[in-house]
């Protein structure tokens, strides 16, 4: 580190010097200098630092923004802690991991737990036994060190956004008493949306190469699990629904269907009929994001993308784990790959995104909203529209990624001593069609490319070497997404 700046002040005393003998010098000669002065000092700067450099240029506001924003509809408080400690503290051994649809006992969470951690995979599960949830839910909350926050996709997403003074939030979903404390004063929650007891979501995070027993991970991430009977039956939905009336938003945030997976099979789909109904009576002329979240009911997800959901929203956020779930419930490219490999490929990634957008978003000849979708993993981020309906989506991804490098570090800004480049700086556009081979240059992070009418913005992400806290990273993401898009009328 010190010889870098050593080197960068060599040259800057360098370029001082030459602006003093400017006049004795040719202005060819002085102008060939001064720009190979320049690019060594261009040079010098980490490539972390260049890219941070290049998206503060690139970040800038949409002609035309949102000013309120509705925002349904799952809400809970987090309660956030290490969950190897959580473990210990339940008495529970470490043993061989097992993936759980359904939490059915201590043993299950134990095993469900050991499973994803070992994959440094992010994942959420129903814990069906209200007895024992209640218990682990208050051993958790009374451990030394546990934080309590706003939870639920739609609350984080709110409060992320509420954080911009320009911007009006209506939330709605079951708000009790804490969580109304924890929201932020620019968040309207309205009256039908709160309720006398709190949702608790446990969130047992744990830190890149943090070993409990055998397991080891890979990465930082979290586990989370709950007995969230409100939100699982998406109390709150008509609430919402007939709450944007008199609100007027100018965007419709929803996210909470995953929460449904707790339910049996009649009465999940009895909801989600419910649900398109509901979805179905907001004007078409307020577009609608969907932020997906981590499921495990290939049936569920086929019906969510079959049955009116996807057409409906104009919209979606998911991430590498809900993108694969997606092609691998829905048939679609790469459904065979069983699960991602270290960074996931770009090429794979493209072409599942290629696919949703071909077969389920808006063409002339489907009637469907779908135009744009932003996918983000920890590596990378990328926006993909359909061309003519979103603008400024260069600054949206660059801002999205900009929101995980700070959030995740808890900084104010990008501190590039705390974060590294993971992404590849090299790759190819598809697996399936021919690709365009890519090469990132850290001045210009974000790359844009096009397949038959649809726009793809990739850029890196810098990774937090230490995360702070990993909870609500993909809707602080999303969120920030959303704030810097344009969406053009029609």
């Amino acid at each position: 580190m010190w010889q870098r700046s050593v080197c960068v002040g060599l040259l800057a005393l360098a370029l001082g010097y030459l602006c003093l003998l400017g006049p004795e010098l040719p202005h060819s000669a002085l102008r060939h200098l001064s720009a190979s002065l320049l690019g060594g000092l261009r040079r010098a700067r980490s490539l972390e630092g260049r890219m941070v450099a290049a998206w503060q240029a690139a970040i800038v506001r949409p002609a035309r923004g949102w000013a309120r924003v509705a925002v349904g509809v799952n809400a809970c408080v987090d309660v956030v802690l290490s969950g190897v400690k959580l473990l210990e503290a339940l008495g529970l051994e470490p043993g061989d991991g097992k993936n759980h649809a359904v939490l059915n006992s201590r043993q299950d969470l134990k095993e469900a737990f050991a499973h994803f951690m070992e994959k440094g995979a992010a994942a959420e599960r129903f814990f069906s036994d209200a007895e024992s949830f209640h218990h682990i839910a208050q051993t958790a909350s009374e451990y030394p060190g546990a934080q309590l926050y706003v939870g639920g996709n739609a609350a984080l997403i709110g409060q992320k956004l509420a954080t911009n003074p320009d911007l009006k939030i209506l939330l709605c979903g079951p708000v009790g008493p804490k969580l109304h404390e924890l929201l932020d004063d620019n968040v309207v929650v309205p009256p039908e949306s709160m309720q006398e007891r709190d949702e608790f979501h446990l969130i047992l995070e744990y830190q890149a190469g943090e070993e409990w027993g055998q397991v080891r991970a890979p990465n930082a991430n979290r586990f989370i699990f709950s007995h969230d009977l409100s939100n699982g039956a998406l109390n709150m939905l008509e609430v919402f629904v007939s709450s944007l009336d008199e609100f007027q938003p100018d965007l419709v945030v929803l996210s909470g269907l995953h929460m449904m997976e707790g339910q049996s099979k009649e009465m999940r789909q009895r909801r989600l009929m419910e649900a398109v109904a509901s979805i179905s009576d907001i004007p078409t002329d307020i577009p609608i994001h969907l932020e997906l979240a981590s499921m495990t009911d290939q049936d569920f997800m086929s019906n969510i993308v079959h049955q009116q959901v996807f057409p409906l929203v104009n919209s979606i956020g998911l991430n590498e784990q809900e993108l694969l779930f997606l092609t691998q419930s829905a048939s679609g490219p790469h459904a065979s790959l069983a699960s991602w490999s270290g960074v996931p490929d770009v090429g794979v990634v493209s072409d599942i995104l290629f696919w949703i957008l071909k077969e389920h978003g808006k063409t002339a000849e489907r009637a469907s909203d779908l135009t744009r979708i932003h996918f983000h993993t920890l590596a990378y981020h990328i926006l993909v529209t359909v061309d003519g309906y979103w603008g400024n989506q260069v600054a949206a991804v660059a801002a999205g990624a900009r929101a995980a490098g700070t959030q995740a570090c808890a900084t104010e800004t990008i501190d590039t001593t705390k974060v590294f480049l993971k992404a590849p700086l090299e790759f190819v556009t598809s697996q399936i069609e021919a690709p365009s081979k890519i090469s990132l240059n850290p001045d210009e992070p974000v790359v844009h490319w096009h397949r038959e009418g649809i726009s793809f913005h990739f850029t890196p992400v810098l990774v937090c070497k230490d995360p702070v806290r990993t909870v609500g990273l993909g809707d602080a993401i999303s969120a920030e997404g959303l704030l810097y898009s344009e969406v053009y009328p029609q």
